[in-house]
């Protein structure tokens, strides 16, 4: 089968249980769901549906219960700590609502710390992290620490630290969630020109004026995917 004809990302029948003092909490509860090459989502729904358990599987940060999860052709549900470790590094791109920024290193180091770990040459990390600060606009802010950007601008280094690895998918959790209204559609804006550019990004959001950037909502309820639609672009801006 030709591979590019393959969803990027498979999910069929991920389960989730948590068990708790002899209770079982489901949080997740049977998820089909298909990300194709280039598609912009957002997982949406109340609190406590499952939102980020599910991105939490598809980052490879936790495993499911039951079901079954292929990454670009590869089933990876299964997979020993390691090869998950390694997998994610090289597939997944993180953007947390917290930034995750380590505050003694520069903007710089923040972003070429995952590339050390492929044990990549150190000219092409110095191109992959220019690259990806240039992308995001704060290619002037590379010597500066997080202490010294305002939340909009850690949020931009975040970015480029997940774009820096050329990965699969962008996976956004709350991206927006610790930043005022104005840098919050900032960092929206700079989500949909990557995906205007070709990234992949899956995006769990709270704030459906948010969630409508994205091209297709998913709608969890109770860890179930309740609706799966298009967005209707119709009266909004582009």
């Amino acid at each position: 089968m030709d591979k590019s004809a393959q969803p990027l990302l498979r999910l069929e029948g991920i389960k989730k249980i948590f068990f708790t003092d002899e209770v079982e909490t489901h949080a997740l509860a049977g998820i089909h769901l298909e990300i194709n090459q280039g598609d912009y989502l957002s997982i949406a729904g109340p609190s406590g549906c499952g939102k980020s358990t599910l991105l939490s599987i598809l980052g490879l940060l936790d495993s499911p219960s039951e079901g079954a999860y292929t990454l670009n052709g590869q089933p990876v549900a299964s997979l020993d700590h390691s090869e998950r470790a390694r997998i994610r590094n090289r597939e997944v791109g993180f953007i947390f609502q917290s930034f995750n920024l380590i505050g003694d290193l520069t903007v710089f180091e923040n972003v070429e710390l995952p590339l050390t770990y492929r044990r990549m040459d150190g000219i092409e990390r110095k191109q992959r992290v220019n690259g990806a600060l240039e992308k995001v606009g704060m290619a002037h802010r590379v010597k500066h620490y997080p202490s010294q950007l305002s939340g909009g601008q850690q949020q931009r280094v975040a970015v480029a630290r997940a774009l820096a690895g050329k990965p699969s998918i962008l996976l956004a959790d709350e991206p927006t969630g610790n930043l005022d209204s104005k840098n919050g559609e900032a960092v929206m804006d700079l989500l949909s020109g990557l995906h205007r550019e070709g990234a992949t990004i899956c995006m769990v959001t709270h704030d459906p004026r948010f969630a409508r950037h994205a091209q297709r909502i998913v709608n969890l309820f109770d860890g179930r995917v309740v609706e799966d639609s298009a967005v209707k672009t119709e009266g909004f801006p582009e």
